[in-house]
């Protein structure tokens, strides 16, 4: 048994292998085992363990693999948001730094105590994070396959990823980057074996295909045969989600949006107060920045009363204090606003409209 953030883990006694869906809305996998797209899936959802879990909040890629790989939640690890107001600088900045991680991972954990390990994930933003702590070499390797074809020894742990996979290097937005993941996946089981295995996709398909559509039911069929043949390979396969997926716009398909830094300049005047989505990352084609969770930081003695006319706005769920935001949702106090607003399922935060 090893303990990492105060939980104790029994060392794997078969490869084991963790894989983070991104954007995994149940009724993706619901619909596509329906229609006969995933046999593996419908087999598993019979004879294995099917759980629903709800995400951390922020709900977005970051805060949520990284609390899946330290089993902690963001008060713990420090990872709130892919995005955040950096108040000791000044500056706005992405949390890709392993700097910003305060707690170790299970995967650098078991590493350390001699067990092989290898991430691979879709996008590189997570790359860093996710290694931290890991000897990377001949016992840890960690790559994206947003950047396979730039791997090293040094920083990877591998070379000629591409080779290895027999794929070209994927769009970053297209289903083939998390297919990418999982030929890459299978391949490293086969060549290396490791105990253990983590693979994180990304969320390009399911921001643009709903449920049952035939885009999605493609990308879970592909998905269904990689987990078949880890089966196959005897690994025990824990299959989750960082976060789910669901339409924010009206009637007639346009965008439902609440742009809070206007209304908090028409309110207090503009730039005196400061609007973060933390969901802001490079990648912004499928989700042009825009979630349902933002956080807010605003001038001395302007609090309570913001709070109260953000939460009489349309569309807004919950307006909550920097205290009882750290409280309800486990999230470092030090590092969101004074307030954090969270909007209702179909409707979407920006900052301004402009």
């Amino acid at each position: 048994m090893l303990e990492v953030n105060g939980r104790s883990y029994a060392l794997p006694k078969q490869p084991t292998v963790v894989v983070c869906v991104d954007g995994c809305e149940p009724d993706y996998l619901a619909q596509a085992v329906a229609g006969g797209h995933m046999p593996w899936m419908k087999r598993t959802l019979a004879q294995g363990t099917a759980l629903m879990a709800d995400c951390v909040v922020p709900s977005f890629t970051n805060p949520n693999n990284l609390s899946i790989v330290t089993g902690a939640p963001p008060s713990v690890h420090g990872i709130c948001g892919n995005f955040l107001y950096d108040v000791e600088s000044g500056t706005e900045v992405m949390m890709n730094d392993p700097k910003w991680l305060r707690a170790p991972t299970i995967l650098a954990t078991l590493n350390l105590a001699g067990m092989t390990c290898a991430v691979v994930t879709a996008k590189d933003k997570l790359r860093q994070l996710l290694g931290e702590g890991m000897a990377i070499g001949a016992t840890a390797i960690c790559f994206s396959a947003e950047k396979a074809d730039r791997c090293t020894l040094a920083d990877n742990g591998i070379t000629d990823v591409l080779g290895l996979v027999g794929q070209p290097l994927p769009d970053v937005y297209s289903a083939a980057l998390s297919e990418f993941v999982f030929a890459a996946g299978v391949k490293l089981m086969h060549k290396l074996r490791p105990e253990l295995m983590y693979l994180s996709t990304t969320d390009y398909i399911q921001h643009k295909h709903a449920p049952g559509t035939a885009g999605a039911n493609a990308f879970y069929a592909m998905m269904d045969g990689y987990l078949a043949a880890l089966e196959e390979m005897g690994c025990v396969i824990a299959l989750t989600a960082d976060h789910g997926m669901n339409a924010k716009t009206w009637m007639d398909g346009s965008p439902d949006v609440i742009y809070l830094q206007d209304q908090l300049d028409a309110w207090l005047g503009a730039g005196v107060a400061r609007t973060i989505l933390p969901i802001t990352d490079p990648y912004v084609v499928h989700h042009g920045a825009l979630g349902s969770y933002a956080t807010i930081y605003l001038p001395p003695g302007t609090v309570a009363d913001t709070a109260a006319r953000i939460a009489a706005l349309r569309g807004v769920e919950r307006v909550l204090t920097r205290a009882e935001a750290a409280a309800a949702f486990e999230l470092p106090a030090d590092r969101i606003g004074d307030l954090v607003v969270v909007s209702e399922r179909s409707v979407v935060l920006g900052t301004a409209a402009s």
